[in-house]
This record gives structure tokens, sequence and C-alpha cells, in this order.
């Protein structure tokens, strides 16, 4: 068989071919997998947290803003440590971008503050002086869709067997159960800022898209690793 491979150049090199690629994949794909796992004690996002995610995709954050830092020293000199594939194991979709009108953000939850970002989002020259982002008051009175967070949480904890816990579960009931935990880390962001309205709105049991929005960014860093193993 190999004298007759050695007369036949093509089907030689085929084969040469599908070897190196075979081990190739061998070597390769158990590294893929390994770096692909959750990053140890990375927690899942939170149901306020998946709707502030939400509301970065809808106001289009996401077209200035990039989540990925890059392994050099003049990027982790800015943002601190360069992304992990592992931290983005619950992340759906993957929020990477490929634009940088804005800095990266995703460590921005270890340097900035909830008082930062109300500011910021309210009048974003108010903190970055010759800002060309727009402000974003709408958010302080636009309701999250918190309900829709909920069944995300629901759905990839049943299809992709995202480690939420047992009181996250399909049904209205369940739903109205749980919604007072997200009231109750929606007031702890709350408690935190300044503009009344938005107090208000929280202790009346109605959460602003503003809210859910600074409760994703601040968990965009090492709040959502218990272990801190990002530094």
């Amino acid at each position: 068989m190999f004298h007759w491979l050695e007369k036949n150049p093509f089907f030689f090199a085929v084969g040469v071919f599908l070897v190196i690629a075979f081990a190739g994949l061998v070597e390769i794909l158990p590294n893929f997998a390994e770096a692909s796992r959750p990053v140890v004690g990375l927690k899942p996002y939170t149901v306020l947290q998946l709707a502030g995610k939400n509301v970065y995709m809808k106001d289009q954050c996401i077209a200035c803003h990039s989540q990925l830092i890059r392994p050099f020293k003049a990027e982790t000199d800015r943002y601190g440590q360069y992304s992990l594939s592992g931290e983005y194991a619950y992340d759906r979709p993957f929020l990477w971008g490929s634009k940088r009108t804005g800095p990266d953000l995703h460590r921005v939850g270890n340097y900035r503050t909830t008082e930062w970002h109300e500011n910021h989002m309210w009048d974003p020259t108010s903190v970055v002086p010759g800002s060309i982002m727009p402000a974003y008051k709408h958010m302080f009175s636009n309701a999250a869709d918190i309900a829709t967070a909920y069944a995300e949480a629901v759905t990839v904890k049943n299809v992709f067997h995202t480690p939420y816990g047992d009181d996250i579960k399909a049904g209205k009931k369940a739903w109205e159960a749980y919604r007072p935990k997200v009231l109750a880390e929606a007031k702890k962001i709350a408690a935190n800022m300044k503009n009344k309205d938005v107090k208000d709105a929280v202790n009346a049991g109605k959460v602003p898209e503003i809210v859910a929005l600074i409760a994703y960014l601040n968990s965009l860093g090492s709040s959502r690793y218990e272990a801190n193993k990002v530094k």
C-alpha cells in the first residue's frame, strides 16, 4: 500500500494532510475545550443584570464600545487583565464588538461606580469633558423589561444548563415569587444614585432602565467572580 502511495503523489499528499490534520485536532481541540469552560468562580448574570444587558444591546452601546481586551501591553495597561475565553461562558450573545469609538468596557465594573455611571448616562460631558457620547436621559424614565430577562434566565438554564438556582423556573407564579429579589437588587443600586425619580420608581416596585444598565455595567469585572479569579 505504501509503495502505491509513493507512486501517486496526489494521494500521498492527501494522506499526509489527513494525518497531520487529525494529529492537529487531537492536540488543539482539548485546549480549546478547556479554555471555553467557565473560569473559576464565574457567576451567571442576575436577572437584573440580564435586563441591563438587553438595554445595552437595545440602545446600541456595542456600536461604540467593545468588550474584548487583547493581550497587548497598550490595552492591558489601560483596561486591565486581557480577556479570557472562559469569561464569556454564560454570555449569549457575545458582545465583543468590533469598534472603539469609546473605551473597552470588559472590566469597567472594576473602576467605575454607580454614581459615575449615573452622571455619565445623564450628561456624558459632566464626567468626560469633550465626550461625543449622547445623553441617555430616557433610561431614567423608561421601565426595564424584567419579565423578559427572567424568561431568558429560565431558557438558558434549561437549554444551556446555566447554573441558576432552583428558584428560577418557568411559570407566572415562579416569576412573581422571584420578583422581590430583583427589586431588592435594584434598591441597592438606586440607593447609590441621586436621581429622586429613579429612587421613587424603585421604591414603588418599578425598575428604570438606568438601574438595570448600571447593574450590568457594575458586573463587568471581578464582581462576577466569587473567587476574584481575574485580577
